[in-house]
């Protein structure tokens, strides 16, 4: 939980246009993938049409939900965007998951979130686009009147913001909460004299276990749940921007 409030640490800096620093952010992202594509290789290794092994059954599992979210949420004809459905929800989850091991959680840094936002965002503003033409992307700005302009503006550059700073917010909220209660803890254990030192190393009674089921709860629940509710917002959008130009 160290560093929510400064930011994700440098790693290192590589020589190159005047030095390009890489965050731990960036190291884990990298390490999530890594390990994401040795799990794809190993459940995907000798697939057969009829699944006998478990590796299999678990992979098919896993796209049969996917594809299941998308069919319910955008529709059966929105099938193809499955993978990037997919590929959101394994990074976010995973990106949240890594605090169980001390690691940063990735979805405390908000350029994560943000990033993926705006991802979201273009994809939006593409389907507008399709649906609707240039001009008719430009007209619907001034919709129903003229008047409007400010707010549909303001409006649509909320759009990702506030995907963004949901998933930013209940994160590093919970690092933080978790983090001001471990703090707490440990100073009413020495206040009732349930501090003990072993070794050289302080040991404080109360933080023995109450931090650890806050942990599970915003780690692993509430990670899990913000990254299913990122992904319904994403299927949300992209299906309702191509449905209002038609």
């Amino acid at each position: 939980m160290d560093g929510i409030g400064q930011g994700p640490k440098v790693v290192f800096t590589l020589p190159i246009f005047g030095g390009i620093d890489i965050t731990e952010t960036i190291v884990i992202g990298w390490l999530i993938i890594v390990a994401v594509l040795l799990v794809c290789l190993y459940l995907t290794k000798g697939l057969s049409k009829k699944p006998t092994k478990k590796r299999q059954i678990v992979a098919e599992m896993f796209v049969g939900f996917v594809n299941n979210m998308v069919d319910t949420t955008m529709g059966k004809k929105w099938k193809r965007y499955a993978p990037y459905i997919a590929t959101l929800l394994v990074y976010a989850v995973l990106g949240a998951l890594v605090s169980l091991l001390g690691l940063r959680s990735m979805t405390a840094d908000f350029n994560v979130p943000l990033t993926w936002a705006l991802m979201t965002f273009i994809l939006i503003t593409y389907h507008k686009i399709r649906a609707g033409g240039v001009l008719g992307y430009a007209k619907g700005f001034a919709s129903p009147i003229p008047v409007m302009l400010p707010l549909n503006l303001l409006s649509e550059v909320a759009t990702p913001l506030s995907m963004a700073f949901r998933m930013f917010g209940n994160i590093s909220g919970g690092a933080v909460i978790t983090t001001l209660i471990y703090s707490a803890l440990a100073g009413l254990s020495k206040l009732i004299h349930l501090s003990f030192e072993i070794g050289g190393i302080g040991l404080n009674a109360g933080q023995l276990f109450i931090p650890a089921v806050l942990s599970v709860y915003f780690d692993l629940f509430s990670g899990c749940i913000q990254a299913y509710i990122f992904a319904t917002l994403t299927m949300v959008y992209v299906s309702s921007a191509a449905d209002e130009g038609e």
